[in-house]
């Protein structure tokens, strides 16, 4: 019997020796592709290749690729252990070839494979093909030996692929393999009839042959390509002789990790052989996607992972596993699959501790949540209404956290279903009241401003990496609103775009360069620079002399200082990034980042706050590659060619075929389109000011270099010079001195508070002694002097344990504002309660409260009416006891 990993190490070398080039598999964010949110096929990495937009090295590749079909068009998220065969993670076997052969090598390559290198028996292996295909039909029967009557032809939604409306298309040819009678859904079960596990899809080999055009027509193709997808899961089943991909070594390993955990065993029970299954998926995923860079979120594929964590936490529970023990599954993942995917094994800290964080959060709410989706559901239940409103499913999940499918799924339990059209419309008001309460900066960005202009934009030749003055001639004025101008003057605002420019454009988290443009008849000052639109760098000027006429020869010169301040910190962005790595550990990676003249601002993935030794390991890491003067380097090669060598990409970024490759030294490379400088000594110093939290699993920490930093240190040590002058110690002295002052202020805020209590000890006793029947309830109530609602509830406190049975309120002035502290003894709660009284009486002082039966508090704005509260609960009072 062979193991997963058997199988994808023989399916790897088999295509190896059959002069394939093994290409690694790529990364669940799919680069350079928005239209995915997760690489769901082993084509998707050569999209381009398919397409024609790139060239590679080789024209034959196989892979083992990590895929997640969960969100989106495919999403098995739901059918998770409900089924044999689908998964939220999987991996797809595939060669490919790209120009190179076709059909006839393509089905002997994969038959051969299938029967001599898995040894599976002939006579059990079927073929689909798209009913119009006649070269398949022969070609299986001339190349495979496969019988006619083991061949069926099936129609196009079945047996013909296309990547889109338009574009690359063509037949495709399926493999199935007969799992036997007992496997069959009935007497009629047959191919193409049904759906059933009998006949099992294990291989599909696309025949990519035609362009599709707008109006549908199919274009052969001058090189037809191939693409073929084998699930590792099913075929590792058939291999080791079971009916379910759960049963295969690459999952029964998790199943057995959380049955032991739980105490269930796996088999004896369909709801638990459920949880346990989803268990296993979501662990396998949640690692993987973890090791790739996603971290858990409120949206995107944060938020994808952040369901699949909670589903499996959720479904733990119904396995009686009440405490956090995911974070503990994914190391079998890690233990299992490692050798085949190393950043597993290089981010299995970081992984446990982001998937333990995200348990215990959820822990906190679940219970809470549960119990109100349970009185909704009673509540419906008793008014004979089976659907669960959108409002409470949107509550659920905005307040608790509920993913929509754990609500599907505790409600379809019940007997519910759930108005999913409801909770989008909940989803969309609350996206449009953010966006009204967003408000930006009032100004047109440049896409509108030159969006009318489609046509007309020319392209700009960029210079600014070698010189900061160059000629250019005016190829386009547009004033604020938009508007093509032959002429700006003086005055005016506006964009100007030139055939040549020096000035770099906003990109990267890089600001614009800022400078001057001068002419013949006049000269602007450039604001900012931005490129929003094709390659066209555009300046947004101000005329400060004379004129601008479209297609004047000017002379565009950068400002200086700022380009190398902005260089410095940029440069020292790159260091800082490689410190985080070394200090925190390989699972950081650049989520945004704001490089000018002043500051560098950098987002990184990481789940907690940095403590004080690992900022001052990071700051002491970036400095000493400051001064150690490593030369930076920056080359352009082939994509493909930065990546094998190290150069790190960030996630979700565009890039083109060529890059721009940014080296440090040996220690650092990057891809970068920014400007830097020659050295790392030309930052002079690095001073990390400040590090904090701007979102879930991410951190932000800003940093000086050059001048600013030199700035900094000379506030603080004027700062600190002023403080050791007031303090009359020398610096080193300051810090025993000031936790020494401390200490005293809070001995004598302890005695303060003492003496205090003291006095409204005496203080209660006295009010204690002026009770008054009201009715037969005693009734104390009156204002009081303290200095805060703490001063307030020690006074209430010493007078209830003075009142046996009865009602207190106390009234008083907190910072001007009224405030009210209402007692009812429990003796008295069959007749009414504080937060019932304090509604009432809150009201003479213009507020509200609410509190414990026994105890509430109220606040208002109105402090002239504390004397009409008191009057107005001894008339409550005596209203209620007659």
């Amino acid at each position: 019997m062979l193991s997963a990993a058997e199988i994808r190490e023989r399916f790897l070398r088999f295509f190896q020796e059959n002069d394939h080039a093994v290409v690694p598999s790529s990364s669940l964010i799919p680069a350079d592709d928005p239209s995915l949110l997760f690489t769901n096929a082993g084509m998707v990495q050569f999209k381009k290749v398919f397409l024609g937009q790139e060239k590679r090295d080789y024209t034959r590749a196989v892979t083992s690729q990590k895929c997640l079909r969960v969100g989106g068009k495919h999403n098995d998220l739901e059918n998770v252990g409900r089924t044999r065969r689908h998964h939220t993670f999987f991996e797809m076997l595939g060669n490919f070839s790209f120009g190179d052969y076709f059909k006839e090598r393509a089905i002997d390559l994969a038959w051969t494979f299938l029967t001599r290198e898995l040894g599976l028996d002939k006579d059990k292996l079927y073929i689909t093909i798209f009913s119009e295909d006649d070269d398949s039909h022969s070609l299986w029967q001339e190349v495979a030996g496969v019988s006619p009557e083991r061949i069926y032809r099936l129609g196009e939604k079945d047996n013909f692929w296309s990547m889109g409306d338009t574009g690359p298309c063509g037949p495709c040819s399926e493999i199935l393999y007969d799992q036997g009678h007992g496997m069959a859904c009935g007497p009629d079960c047959a191919i193409g009839v049904c759906d059933c596990d009998r006949y099992l899809e294990i291989w599909n080999l696309v025949f990519m042959q035609y362009d599709r055009d707008q109006q549908g027509n199919l274009n052969p193709l001058p090189r037809p390509s191939i693409d073929t997808g084998m699930g590792l899961e099913r075929i590792s089943a058939v291999c080791q002789g079971v009916y379910s991909n759960y049963d295969t070594d690459l999952l029964k390993n998790l199943i057995t990790d959380t049955a032991r955990k739980s105490g269930k065993e796996y088999g004896r029970d369909q709801d638990d052989d459920v949880a346990l299954a989803v268990t296993a998926d979501h662990a396998r995923s949640s690692a993987f996607m973890i090791a790739d860079g996603i971290l858990p979120s409120n949206d995107g594929r944060g938020y994808v992972l952040r369901r699949l964590i909670r589903r499996a936490f959720r479904f733990g529970r119904h396995l009686g596993l009440t405490e956090p023990f995911l974070h503990q599954t994914v190391q079998v993942v890690v233990r299992d699959m490692s050798m085949a995917y190393p950043e597993l094994e290089k981010g299995r800290d970081f992984m446990v501790r982001v998937i333990r964080q995200e348990e215990e959060r959820f822990a906190e709410t679940l219970e809470k949540g549960l119990f109100i989706l349970e009185e909704e559901l009673k509540k419906l239940g008793s008014m004979h209404v089976n659907t669960v409103p959108g409002e409470t499913a949107f509550k659920l999940y905005d307040t608790y956290g509920f993913p929509l499918d754990i609500i599907n799924d505790i409600a379809e339990k019940r007997g519910f279903s759930v108005d999913e059209a409801g909770f989008q419309e909940c989803m969309q008001d609350q996206r449009q009241r953010a966006r009204a309460a967003w408000k930006g900066s009032g100004g047109a960005g440049l896409g509108d401003l030159l969006s009318s202009l489609e046509g007309e934009l020319p392209q700009t030749s960029f210079v600014g990496y070698d010189r900061l003055q160059e000629q250019g001639e005016i190829a386009l004025l547009v004033d604020q609103e938009g508007h093509s101008r032959e002429v700006l003057s003086q005055g005016e605002q506006g964009w100007l775009v030139a055939s040549r420019t020096p000035f770099y454009a906003e990109s990267g988290g890089q600001v614009g360069d800022r400078g001057r443009i001068q002419g013949a008849r006049g000269q602007a000052m450039v604001r900012d620079t931005q490129d929003q639109a094709r390659d066209v760098v555009a300046h947004q000027v101000e005329i400060i002399r004379g004129e601008l006429h479209k297609g004047d020869l000017v002379d565009l010169i950068v400002d200086e200082g700022r380009r190398v301040a902005t260089a410095r910190n940029h440069t020292a962005t790159h260091l800082l990034h490689l410190a985080l790595r070394r200090v925190l550990g390989e699972h950081v990676h650049q989520a945004g980042s704001l490089v000018d003249e002043k500051r560098l601002r950098f987002d990184f993935t990481h789940i907690q706050a940095l403590t004080g030794e690992e900022l001052e390991r990071i700051e002491e890491e970036v400095n000493a590659a400051i001064l150690s003067d490593y030369q930076v380097q920056v080359r352009v090669m082939d994509y493909s060619q930065a990546v094998e060598q190290g150069a790190i990409a960030l996630f979700g970024e565009k890039y083109t075929d060529k890059v721009r490759v940014v080296s440090v030294g040996n220690i650092s490379m990057e891809l970068c389109g920014g400007t830097h400088l020659d050295s790392t000594a030309q930052a002079g110093t690095f001073c990390l000011v400040g590090e904090s939290a701007v979102g879930s699993g991410m951190r932000r920490i800003e940093g000086l270099t050059g001048w600013e930093a030199l700035n900094y240190w000379r506030k603080m040590r004027k700062s600190v010079g002023s403080l050791q002058e007031t303090l009359k110690v020398a610096p080193d002295q300051l810090v025993d001195r000031v936790l020494a002052l401390q200490d005293q202020v809070r001995g004598l805020s302890r005695e303060n508070k003492a003496l205090s209590q003291k006095i409204s000890a005496g203080q209660g006793r006295d009010i204690a002694s002026e009770k008054k029947m009201v009715g037969r309830v005693p009734l104390i109530a009156r204002m009081v002097d303290v200095g805060d609602v703490d001063g307030l509830r020690g006074l209430m406190d010493d007078i209830r344990s003075k009142l046996d049975s009865g009602v207190a309120m106390l009234g008083t002035r907190n910072k001007g504002k009224p405030l009210l502290l209402l007692y009812v003894s429990k003796d008295l709660h069959e007749n009414f309660t504080a937060p019932e009284l304090i509604k009432e009486v809150a009201k003479e002082i213009k507020g509200g409260g609410g509190g414990r039966p026994d105890l509430a508090q109220a606040g208002g704005s109105d402090a002239q009416g504390l004397d009409r509260a008191i009057e107005r609960l001894e008339e409550i009072l005596a209203e209620r006891m007659g």
